[in-house]
């Protein structure tokens, strides 16, 4: 049986394709790597997070319609060192957590939800050492 390789990229398609741009940029701290358009028009931006190969495919295209992203329809989750650290920096973005942080019993790690532009959800876990190794567990 043939299956697919890889995931490569996932796409998010929004309304202000430059205010989406600087916050992954500026408070996650992704990294543009391609821009280009579409054959049919769209306007597509890809971004990549420092140790991730798959990229975020930002895309816009007007021609269908505005965007109105549904609560708890999807978000991207990204690990970060420390959730107290990510909160001073998103402090100082004028950003707060918009859900949590919630830890686990022990300390080990947790998570976290902020929002993103066009009312996407990005979250946030902070993992132990130990899981780190085992990608699967958070």
């Amino acid at each position: 049986m043939k299956t697919v390789n890889k995931l490569l990229h996932t796409r998010y398609r929004v309304n202000d394709l430059e205010k989406t741009i600087r916050f992954y940029r500026d408070v996650l701290g992704l990294a543009e790597v391609r821009r280009h358009k579409s054959p049919r028009g769209s306007e597509l931006v890809f971004l990549k997070a420092p140790a991730s190969d798959e990229l975020i495919e930002i895309c816009s295209f007007p021609a269908s319609g505005p965007v109105q992203v549904q609560t708890d329809l999807t978000h991207l989750a990204f690990e970060v060192d420390s959730l107290d650290e990510f909160a001073k920096h998103l402090a100082a973005h004028g950003l707060k957590y918009s859900d949590g942080p919630t830890m686990k019993p022990d300390g080990s790690g947790g998570f976290a939800f902020i929002d993103a532009p066009e009312g996407y959800e990005i979250e946030l876990i902070q993992r132990s050492p130990a899981a780190k190794i085992n990608a699967a567990t958070y």
